[in-house]
């Protein structure tokens, strides 16, 4: 069975920067499992597995705009310690934060502490970056009716 919308395809992938340096992997873990056509990982991911069926194997070059997208300066803010609450601890470089937005939740990470003010960055670490993505399909089937309306298996 070829993916095609309406698919849960089950994929092995290794994310790579444009030196070839590993960003992240699914090798050694449990393969990313996802519904086909609903969104739920990057566009040209998405786009490069149209097609594929079990025992593929291929790479394909992400470009920024079918990837994480552009990087938004707005998104990085410098900020009063004080914001973080009373009692709160230093967070180090590199921390994980939530942040409340207008738009609501924000995952942001600190980029730099430095005496009473914080640095954050809520952009993807991958956002404004072209990355390379090795690819394996371990299985394609098609999706339950429960799994078309929740968006995913």
């Amino acid at each position: 069975m070829e993916i095609a919308d309406r698919c849960v395809a089950t994929v092995h992938f290794t994310l790579l920067d444009q030196q070839g340096g590993q960003i992240t992997t699914t090798r050694g873990h449990d393969p990313l499992v996802y519904l086909h056509g609903s969104g739920g990982i990057v566009l040209g991911l998405e786009q490069a597995l149209e097609g594929k069926e079990p025992g593929d194997e291929f790479e394909v070059e992400i470009a920024p705009e079918q990837g994480f997208g552009k990087r938004h300066d707005a998104l990085v803010q410098t900020l009063p310690l004080g914001m973080l609450g009373d009692g709160a601890s230093v967070p180090t470089v590199g921390a994980r934060l939530k942040a409340q937005t207008a738009r609501g939740p924000l995952d942001v990470v600190v980029t730099a502490v430095d005496g009473s003010t914080i640095t954050v960055d809520g952009n993807h670490p991958l956002a404004g970056r072209p990355f390379r993505a090795r690819v394996e399909v371990v299985d394609v089937r098609p999706a339950t009716p429960e799994e078309i309306e929740s968006g995913l298996g």
